[in-house]
């Protein structure tokens, strides 16, 4: 079972460094570790963006793996907002969810001497009709704050509550926790 996740996560790395406009991050806490990456699909360079997302989460008890497709833009009106709307596909053991995903990206306008920081919050749900096998519904919201520190390199912190709801069980917390990472994009 090691060796499966070690070959996905290589496969994972490999795959998104070969696509342009790409982000590939981790991030740990004492308790898990996550690796996520996303790979721009469009084939120009106006308007609405296409990526293809996936990130892998190991817990102590369980693990997670989503994939993703999300159009992405900058909200006219107000400079430096991004919003992003897309469908994931989360899969656990013996569970599988649809949700539908909405997330919100700033950029902070600060002076140039500060480097570039950006505030995040992204919400996700599949409610019974858009889950499989034991899945009853899936939630996930999650907030993060990340400064690049040099060109194309971001430190980030964040928060992350995962909610799998099991038809056998009530709700089940797959994930909550603070975690900070490091991301790469190219």
């Amino acid at each position: 079972m090691f060796l499966k996740k070690i070959i996905f996560i290589t496969l994972f790395i490999s795959t998104t460094i070969l696509f342009s406009q790409s982000t590939i991050g981790i991030n740990v806490n004492d308790e898990d570790f996550e690796v996520e990456g996303s790979v721009d699909i469009s084939d120009y360079g106006n308007g609405t963006i296409f990526m293809i997302n996936a990130n892998f989460i190991e817990t102590k008890f369980n693990s997670l793996a989503g994939f993703g497709l999300t159009a992405n833009n900058s909200f006219q009106g107000l400079e430096g907002l991004n919003l992003s709307l897309g469908i994931n596909l989360i899969l656990l053991e013996n569970y599988g969810a649809l949700p539908l995903m909405i997330k919100a990206s700033y950029i902070l306008p600060l002076i140039q001497e500060i480097p570039t920081i950006s505030v995040s919050a992204k919400f996700a749900y599949a409610p019974s009709v858009l889950s499989f096998d034991e899945a009853d519904d899936y939630f996930e919201f999650r907030t993060e704050a990340s400064m690049e520190m040099i060109n194309a390199v971001s430190v980030y912190l964040g928060y992350r509550d995962i909610e799998a709801g099991y038809t056998t069980l009530k709700s089940d917390t797959f994930n909550d926790s603070f975690y900070g990472g490091l991301k790469l994009s190219f």
